[in-house]
């Protein structure tokens, strides 16, 4: 254990690579990303541009292997690269999260060789975009309880059912989704396939007026009759939920890295104004009651990012990281809405307008609370965690 520890601490001190990672993709945030956060935010436009770039800089396959037209680095690139881009936009960070984590890396993970051979290089290219179809208009945090049904027909399954709020929606190439094979078995019944934008019988609802991330494409993907090629299942039949779970387990990393970065964002837009805004013949950040304000955003956001290094070094070592993955994402959703209500508060009237970033911070925090399993959930799961743990000690 002292050696798992020890590797862990050390990994906490970035490489150089991972230094020049962090500046590389803060430059090209600042840059490409930052003015146009604001407009997009306003007229709901999805910026695929952005995706292009991405993945013109090789970012869209970032961890997926080198053989695979990835580029081989590890998660704690990963999150480093989510955190930069949701510093300036949180609806380009979570267009990108959800392509590597929840659809590109599973289908890598657990596909065929000819799965890989299919998808996984295209992916990585960003030739196509993914997205993962899990939650239903009825069912949310409770999967097993799916609606969405895969009738076996031989060499194929018939796809019935309606997937709901789903990240890059309508925008994306390909689906990774979760559907009953056997519903008497609950979920070990549930199985994992690929389902293509184009095949027949996809379509998909409106798209859904959001409180923030409003640039994001979330909308119903609906499957009527869709007919997929039994090649196109991950795993085998019956692994669906556990693959689900499992990529659950590493996208909340990514979610972590959100967060965190929409509570960077906030701490620097509120720190940089107090620094310049006057009262009473003063600079506001010489009062000590704010000093304490910025002091505690910051300390938390080094904890924030402690916690999310730890999840994403633990998952490159291939070490379970279930209840640590939950932890940083608790964590760090709950910082993002903290630390973005602290700026506006720090900003006064300024932050409740439009003029400033701190009210588009705080709507698109909210949302890193909810989805990849919202905060209540993640308790339940750090809780039978810990009771596991003091149970295997007894």
């Amino acid at each position: 254990m002292a050696k798992v520890l020890e590797k862990q601490i050390q990994t906490f001190k970035l490489t150089e690579d991972e230094k020049l990672l962090r500046k590389t993709i803060r430059e090209v945030s600042e840059e490409n990303f930052k003015e146009k956060a604001r407009e997009i935010d306003k007229s709901h436009r999805f910026p695929r541009e952005n995706f292009d770039l991405l993945a013109s800089l090789g970012i869209t396959g970032l961890t997926l292997p080198e053989e695979y037209g990835g580029g081989g680095m590890n998660y704690i690139s990963y999150a480093i690269v989510i955190e930069e881009i949701a510093r300036v936009c949180a609806a380009t960070s979570v267009m990108l999260a959800v392509h590597l984590s929840l659809s590109s890396i599973p289908i890598y993970k657990f596909g065929s060789q000819f799965i890989r051979d299919k998808y996984v290089r295209k992916l990585a290219k960003g030739e196509l975009m993914g997205a993962f179809c899990l939650s239903e208009p009825g069912n949310g945090s409770d999967a097993a309880a799916m609606l969405t049904r895969a009738d076996d027909k031989g060499d194929h399954c018939i796809l019935n059912g309606t997937k709901a709020w789903i990240t890059n929606g309508s925008q994306a190439d390909l689906y990774l989704v979760i559907a009953q094979t056997n519903p008497e078995l609950k979920h070990k019944g549930v199985t994992a396939f690929i389902v293509e934008k184009n095949m027949s019988g996809v379509s998909f609802g409106k798209l859904e007026d959001k409180l923030g991330i409003r640039a994001s494409a979330t909308c119903q993907v609906i499957l009527d009759n869709v007919q997929v090629p039994k090649e196109n299942i991950l795993g085998n039949v019956g692994d669906g939920f556990k693959i689900a779970m499992m990529t659950l387990d590493s996208g909340r990393i990514g979610i972590a890295a959100q967060g965190l970065g929409i509570a960077q964002a906030s701490y620097d837009l509120a720190s940089s104004y107090a620094k310049t805004r006057e009262a009473f013949g003063k600079k506001i950040i010489t009062f000590q009651a704010l000093q304490f304000m910025l002091v505690e955003i910051a300390t938390e956001i080094e904890a924030g990012r402690l916690l999310t290094y730890q999840a994403a070094n633990m998952y490159d070592q291939g070490l379970k990281f279930t209840r640590q993955s939950a932890e940083a994402k608790l964590f760090c959703s709950e910082l993002a809405t903290k630390a973005s209500n602290k700026a506006i508060q720090i900003l006064g009237g300024y932050g409740y307008t439009t003029e400033y970033d701190a009210e588009r911070f705080y709507r698109d925090a909210k949302i890193t609370e909810i989805y990849e399993g919202t905060s209540e959930i993640h308790r339940i799961v750090i809780a039978q965690n810990i009771i596991k743990e003091l149970g295997d000690r007894t």
